[in-house]
């Protein structure tokens, strides 16, 4: 594929966005900020200045494969575009893209979580931030969608706008215990897919019913597996029990699907301190579900926070990040996302994200590569 041939595949995601701006303020065109802004992110912009300043070093490379007959857009420019794209559309042109990369989602663990924009909030006296809740593909390692609420408290209405994104057939949904909610395990079983869904207090008289099996439960009814890790002085060992009883739960008819219970020990020990051990309890829609599988998933879902939200705070600097007017600060969300999706494909490089954007600065062929998901 030639550059002009990617680029112009590229414009077809962006192609149903409307130009939030009046016709006469329309000086540079929309598809040139946006591939400017994303070409930019990819090679280590982290804010609107820095996204004017790479396409100023780049302007003769940039404008052989964009219409910049108007120059360079300013910083401003850049701002005022992002605050006033509607954000869904963003993010439907992002899924769009997104589904190019995903081989298949059928057996494919899908993440839930939030993540807070820290420096989101509008005024000091008036701390509301935007909160991102994010769906990971646990083996494809992509962010598969996102939805955008003011506070994390507000997940349990962003969860169910996120579900109605995503092809959840033949997957299976984690959630943390915020997302434990019947509504939320009703719309995954109609999708398609299964849940496990981590129970804690919220839910207390399931909480409550879950401990007291498994406290209970004959050894011989339990299926079982173990694991052990070592690691930076650190010993780890996880142990998790399944049970397909429910007859002791006074509210099992009301969660859909509902078909097991799980019950995690991870026990720690750290140079020097005593052993701690903590037990988490968990329900589950899949019927033929077993100990093994079900830690698997239940360790998977923190994938999250370690290839996403991790990512994003280092390699991008995002809880930095000062975007703030309007929609800017989701939009500019988006846009990490997408190229952190794009970077994770990058697999001819052995180093991780923050090297790889500087690499893609410094090397046109791999930016290229990057932009068509073949780095």
């Amino acid at each position: 594929m030639t550059k002009t041939e990617l680029v112009a595949s590229i414009r077809e995601y962006f192609s149903e966005l409307e130009d939030p701006r009046v016709e006469r303020t329309r000086r540079h065109p929309l598809d040139s900020i946006i591939i400017i802004s994303i070409l930019a992110i990819i090679c280590g912009a982290d804010g609107f200045v820095g996204i004017e300043q790479f396409a100023q070093a780049r302007a003769a490379w940039l404008c052989k494969l964009l219409d910049l007959s108007d120059g360079i857009p300013s910083h401003d420019t850049f701002g005022r575009v992002f605050a006033a794209l509607d954000p869904k559309q963003l993010t439907a042109s992002f899924q769009r893209w997104t589904e190019m990369l995903v081989t298949t989602l059928r057996g494919e663990i899908i993440a839930i979580d939030g993540k807070t924009l820290r420096r989101s909030f509008r005024n000091a006296s008036n701390l509301v931030f935007t909160h991102m809740v994010s769906a990971w593909a646990t083996k494809n390692r992509l962010v598969l969608g996102q939805v955008s609420t003011t506070e994390k408290s507000n997940e349990i209405e962003a969860i169910p706008r996120l579900l109605e994104l995503l092809d959840l057939r033949g997957a299976m949904v984690t959630i943390d215990a915020m997302g434990c909610q019947r509504e939320i395990a009703r719309k995954i079983v109609d999708a398609g897919g299964d849940y496990l869904l981590a129970v804690k207090d919220n839910q207390p008289t399931l909480h409550a019913d879950v401990a007291q099996h498994f406290a209970t439960a004959p050894a011989g009814e339990l299926d079982f597996a173990e694991t052990h890790d070592r690691g930076h002085g650190r010993q780890e060992t996880r142990r998790c029990w399944v049970s397909r009883n429910l007859s002791m739960l006074t509210t099992a008819a009301a969660w859909a699907g509902l078909t097991t219970l799980v019950c995690v020990e991870s026990v720690r020990i750290l140079p020097g301190k005593k052993p701690t051990s903590e037990f988490r309890y968990f329900i589950c829609s899949r019927a033929k579900m077993n100990a093994k599988a079900a830690l698997a998933a239940a360790r998977a879902h923190w994938g999250i926070e370690n290839e996403l939200h991790w990512v994003l705070d280092v390699a991008y600097r995002e809880d930095d990040s000062r975007i703030r007017v309007d929609n800017a600060a989701e939009n500019f969300s988006v846009l990490r996302q997408l190229t952190a999706n794009l970077l994770k494909r990058a697999t001819s490089i052995k180093v991780g994200i923050k090297n790889k954007r500087l690499r893609a600065g410094w090397d046109d062929a791999f930016l290229l590569a990057v932009l068509a998901g073949t780095g």
